[in-house]
Order: C-alpha cells, then structure tokens, then sequence
C-alpha cells in the first residue's frame, strides 16, 4: 500500500549523532574518564570509549594514538579546578574548607579516575601522567595549603616556621592514605577530627 505525501512528511526523521570538532572530542574524553572511573585503566579500551562516545574507533585513534595519549587529555580537560582558598575568619575553618573542596575533587568522576591510574599502572606508565598529576593535583593543593597557613601566620594563629612544604604534606597525603588503603570517603566529621588532632597541632602558634 503506497504511503501518501502527508503521512510520510509526518513521520519523523531519525536524529543523527554525526559530531565534530570540540563537541565529538568532549564527548570522546567524557567517555574515557567514565571508562576510568567504572573499569579502571586495565579494563579502559578504545573500543569501549568508543562505543562510550557513540563514535567510531577510527575518530578516536585519529585524535589518540594511544590509550595514554588520550588519558592524558581526558584528566587535564576533567580535573577540577582547585584554586580557591575561601577566607573563613580563621585557620581551622579555612583549613576545614580546603579539605572539603580536596574530598569532592577525590570524589568525582576525574578524581576517581585519577585514583585509577594512580593504582593500575606500572611505574613505566605511571610517568606519563607525572605532569598532569603535578600541575593538576600536587602543585594547586600545595599553593591552596600555602594560602591558609600564611594566613594564619599574618592573623598570629600559625607559627611563623609552619610554612613549609612538609607541612602542606600532610593533608593530602592522610587523604590519599586513608582513601587507598583504609577506604575512607572523608565524610565531614573525619576531616574535623583530622585538622583538629593532627593539623591543630603541628600549626599552633604559642
């Protein structure tokens, strides 16, 4: 039976999911850090960001020559900015507010894929990575530590020898420690304990 005109200009086209430029590359990487963060980096495939993406194989290679390549570009697009060193009044709010702002970036999508490759990958690999791990994680968590410490050294709660790197240490690496290992989540009330039975402590001025 033939179709008339009308019923067939009524029925609706399928929608194609042909991509390019930014928007397929953002698709692309959003893919690989859910790949992260659901498989790890031993099951993350460029098949499976692929598919991931809605996308063929070869766009992903085109753009990637490797999985570390891609990984690479999809952490440094991901990560979270951690640039904000809120002024609360005083030194255990401030540093209670950094450490909050550290647990939600562990939390997320990149950071949990950034945990991923942390713990899969061999040392070899694990070098690939060295600089978006510095300049996205270590470098911007130390200089938020620098701000609070020397805040309080200019309102005389820190002591003035506290600002040193060894000190903005050891946050992050309780953090990674107890997060790997012990499998915390840091709710609210561990950060509290931590900052006021271990950091507290180690900055008190007097």
């Amino acid at each position: 039976m033939a179709i008339s005109r009308p019923a067939a200009a009524a029925r609706p086209r399928p929608v194609s999911l042909r991509r390019r430029g930014p928007v397929l590359e953002r698709a692309i990487l959003d893919a690989a850090l859910e790949q992260l963060s659901t498989v790890g980096w031993n099951g993350l495939t460029m098949e499976g960001v692929a598919a991931g993406a809605q996308t063929g194989k070869a766009a992903v290679y085109r753009r990637w020559p490797s999985k570390e390549d891609l990984v690479v570009d999809a952490l440094r697009a991901g990560l979270p900015p951690l640039d904000d060193a809120r002024d609360c009044g005083g030194i255990r709010d401030d540093l209670y507010e950094v450490c909050r702002q550290l647990r939600d970036a562990m939390l997320s999508a990149p950071g949990i894929a950034l945990r991923s490759v942390l713990h899969e990958c061999d040392v070899r690999t694990a070098e690939r990575f060295h600089g978006v791990i510095m300049n996205g994680v270590i470098d911007p968590s130390t200089e938020l530590f620098r701000a609070v410490v020397s805040r309080g050294v200019d309102r005389g709660e820190v002591r003035p020898d506290a600002v040193n790197d060894m000190a903005f240490d050891v946050i992050p690496a309780m953090m990674m420690y107890r997060t790997k290992v012990c499998g915390s989540e840091w709710p609210d009330e561990e950060i509290a304990r931590m900052i006021d039975h271990v950091m507290m402590p180690i900055l008190r001025s007097g």
